[in-house]
């Protein structure tokens, strides 16, 4: 198919310089433009569109976590970024110096280079920027009714939508920017200088274009109706452009154009669906892919199939194509045994990109390239025959390809990842699915957890060692161990602080050199390793409580990229509500990145860690200890107004502690314990008091019940007295001490009572104990029966004779008992 003419119109272009504002460190030192960087000049890193990056030195498992990695800066755009940042080291800008560069495009046809390392100082502004419209001209963003079917992507204007590509030996970006000039809306293709972002070359060149069909008709481009999401694909000296529909229906085709990258000279068009339209080239915005012969795959969506029977239309298929001569020929393709359903159902293959898979050393088939879409059925293809179109197996499946996995990955709006050996996707609704090649096959899927509409994902890793999968969910970036694919990080873990504004439909992160950079509605965002904070001085010190520390706390905080301090940071200094007080609780670090703060103690005699910390900084912490003050009280602090049987211990011990003026117990202060001249017995009579400034001893008493006082002494302090006491033991004995051999008339009282004395074996009175008195059945009666014994040990009754004759009175406690013996006249 031949390349019809083309036109050339001039496109006048405004550059605008401004100032963004400082995020983020007020004086974040810049990466080193010594240090090797890696160039990302095309999407997904490579022209086979394999998403990894394995030359990430910086970034690891280890250190990518909520803790260490996050929010490093921001720069404000103008409209939404969709297509993916690319980078470049080193790169020396006209009266700006030598940077690290980040290109971001917007839909609002802007292109900006930011410095890749800090927005502070002269890098709050970008290094560069150029817009590609003209109000004034009436040359505007792709909007309105010049963006049909605006609800598809929610894009509010449609400028620049596809990923750039750089050539980083003539330095040079290349750039398709969607206008609307005066009503009618062009494509253009320019070439940037990558240090001042002019024009070159025989840029900016409009797009156009026509494809004779078999049947005689004419097909044409139309930018109104195209929309180029695919990113720019430059390889062996030749720039591929892919376009789709605005995202429906809309008149629209898939087309492919070539272009000379030094010349721009057309080298050949590909309309995918000229017979009846369609065919639109979506990819979620992955470009073409390439393989080392130079040959180029792209997905299509729906459309009329006619491939099989010599037509020209391939809807919902995989196509190779090659330049030669001015030429883009159609080697080979691929349609599913469904395409129909595939078509007529909306799901579409273009939703996800194609990956070149690198050549396989085992297995029957070296050269294979892997493919999915809304189906999420993978589909593994033989680069060499990749199986056309089959009609005839009677199978619902492909046999002639080398593997199809059907719905096994979930609806792909998203292109799958290459990494040592293994293959990555993250389809809508789905757990995050690893595939190991094995012999030229997909096998042992690993899964993972779910991202309802996951963006595609890329890998950044050190050769084959610290693979990292990221990828966009909503607001949130996820980082996974690759080879686990355990979540490692997500933005959501550190709150508000890395949270991502709104997600442009289709939006890829680029990972290298240490960062994460994601464009968003309104900004690119920088994420990376956060500064670390250690404890300068001040860690690890005694100080009595309520006195403040002898050394104060100092943090230093240092850029992990250059190793430089970090200054104008505020460090949030807190002991975890311990009580203390700090001199400055939020110093911020000063020039040489130290942050220097004093520290007095609470009341308390503990260990206190205190932790210095700012949201966007890898924190440390400090412990600290604060020791009793000097010996103030003596206390009794258990084991007083105990009471025990005579030759028996105390219940509980007697403890007594030794506090400062605030209650802290003072250890390795000697006690000593007397009960005078009672002769009781110690468990010890001096002791050491304990860390918690207890000593505590048992007491056994003496064979004399008494109430008794014992004794507590520090040298220097008030001596405390603690009251005690010994009771009795049990009743040992009985002994009559009145009212026996008594006479008097029946009826009449007694004259004297009847008392008895009950008494241990230690011969102490036995008070409480119940006396019980009985005469026999003589009828007589006691003015008090039972009776219990004073304190004395003494229990008295009144006896009165009801009739004349000798009476035996028993008096009885237990299995002692005493009698009377008594007349009645």
């Amino acid at each position: 198919m031949l390349f019809r003419a083309f036109c050339f119109f001039v496109l006048p272009v405004s550059r605008v310089f401004r100032l963004a504002p400082v995020v983020a460190f007020a004086a974040m030192a810049l990466m080193s433009i010594g240090q090797a960087q890696m160039n990302v000049v095309t999407q997904h890193y490579d022209v086979a569109r394999t998403g990894q990056n394995t030359s990430e030195t910086l970034l690891t498992p280890g250190n990518v976590n909520k803790a260490g990695f996050g929010f490093r800066f921001s720069q404000p755009v103008d409209g939404y970024i969709v297509g993916q940042a690319l980078y470049l080291s080193n790169v020396s800008i006209p009266n700006a110096g030598t940077h690290n560069v980040v290109y971001v495009a917007t839909l609002h046809d802007s292109v900006y280079a930011f410095d890749a390392d800090s927005n502070v100082g002269a890098n709050a502004a970008p290094l560069w920027h150029v817009n590609f419209t003209n109000p004034a001209a009436g040359i505007t963003t792709a909007s309105g009714a010049s963006l049909p079917c605006p609800d598809v992507t929610a894009y509010p204007e449609s400028g620049i939508v596809s990923t750039p590509v750089i050539d980083p030996n003539t330095g040079t970006m290349y750039v398709v920017a969607k206008t609307n000039e005066n009503g009618t809306v062009f494509h253009r293709l320019h070439a940037l200088d990558v240090a001042t972002g002019a024009d070159k070359f025989a840029a900016p060149l409009p797009i156009s274009g026509q494809v004779k069909t078999h049947l005689g008709t004419v097909a044409t481009f139309n930018s109104l109706h195209a929309m180029n999401r695919p990113a720019l694909l430059l390889n062996n000296g030749i720039l591929y452009v892919a376009f789709g529909s605005n995202g429906c229906n809309d008149s629209a085709y898939g087309w492919v154009f070539a272009y000379n990258a030094t010349s721009l000279a057309p080298m050949g068009v590909f309309n995918t669906a000229p017979e009846k339209g369609l065919g639109s080239i979506w990819q979620t915005g992955s470009g073409p892919a390439a393989d080392s012969e130079g040959n180029i795959y792209v997905s299509t969506a729906e459309a009329h199939f006619t491939g099989n029977t010599g037509g020209q239309d391939f809807g919902s298929s995989i196509l190779k194509l090659s330049e030669a001569s001015g030429i883009l020929n159609f080697d080979d393709y691929f349609t599913p045994f469904n395409q129909a359903i595939i078509s007529a159902d909306d799901l579409d293959l273009s939703a996800c990109g194609v990956v070149v898979l690198p050549d396989q050393t085992t297995g029957p088939t070296p050269h294979l390239l892997v493919a999915s879409g809304k189906q999420g059925t993978v589909y593994l293809l033989n680069r060499d025959n990749m199986g056309q179109y089959d009609s005839a197996s009677g199978l619902q499946t492909d046999p002639q390809i080398e593997q199809e996995l059907t719905k096994a990955v979930g609806a792909m709006f998203s292109t799958p990842v290459y990494w040592n050996n293994r293959v990555y996707f993250t389809g809508d609704a789905h757990p995050v699915t690893a595939y190991t090649l094995n012999n030229g096959l997909l096998t042992s899927p690993q899964q993972s957890i779910t991202l309802p509409g996951g963006h595609s994902p890329v890998i950044s890793a050190n050769g084959n060692t610290n693979g990292i999968v990221w990828v966009i969910e909503g607001q949130q970036l996820y980082a996974l161990d690759a080879m686990s694919l355990k979540v490692i990080y997500s933005s959501g873990q550190a709150g508000t602080r890395d949270t991502l504004p709104t997600q442009p439909h289709f939006s890829t992160e680029m990972v290298a050199n240490g960062k994460a950079y994601v464009g968003t509605q309104t900004n690119l965002m920088v994420l990376g390793l956060l500064p670390t904070m250690q404890g300068a001085n001040g860690n690890n010190q005694t100080a009595t409580v309520a006195t403040t520390l002898p050394v104060p706390l100092s943090v230093q905080l240092t850029d992990p990229y250059t190793g430089q301090p970090v200054s104008g940071v505020t460090v949030n200094f807190s002991d975890g509500a311990k009580g203390g007080t700090f001199g400055n609780s939020a110093p911020v670090t000063d020039s040489t990145g130290t942050a220097t703060t004093t520290y007095t103690f609470g009341k308390t005699a503990n260990t206190v860690t205190i932790t210095a910390a700012n949201p966007a900084v890898l924190g440390t912490k400090f412990t600290e200890t604060a020791i009793p003050g000097p010996p103030k009280f003596l206390l009794l602090s258990s084991g007083g107004k105990q009471s025990a049987q005579v030759t028996t211990s105390l219940p509980a011990p007697v403890v007594v502690k030794v506090t400062d003026q605030f209650g802290n117990g003072i250890s390795g202060m000697t006690v000593n314990f007397s009960d005078g001249s009672v002769g009781g017995g110690f468990s010890a009579k001096t002791l050491t008091t304990n860390s918690l400034g207890k000593a505590s001893i048992t007491y056994t008493t003496t064979t004399k019940a008494q109430a008794f006082k014992i004794s507590s002494v520090v040298s220097g302090l008030p001596t405390i007295l603690i009251n005690e006491t010994a009771i009795a033991g049990p009743p040992a004995s009985m002994s009559v001490l009145g009212g026996n051999n008594q006479s008097v008339n029946s009826g009449t009282a007694l004259p004297q009572a009847l008392t008895v004395q009950l008494t241990d074996q230690f011969n102490n009175p036995t008070p409480a104990i119940s006396v019980s008195y009985s005469d026999g059945g003589a009828g007589g009666s006691f003015s008090a029966n039972p009776v219990s014994t004073t304190s004395a040990g003494q229990a008295s009754t009144s006896y009165t004779p009801s009739f004349p004759g000798p009476i035996t009175i028993t008096a009885t406690a237990g299995s002692l008992s005493s009698q009377f013996t008594e007349t009645a006249q």
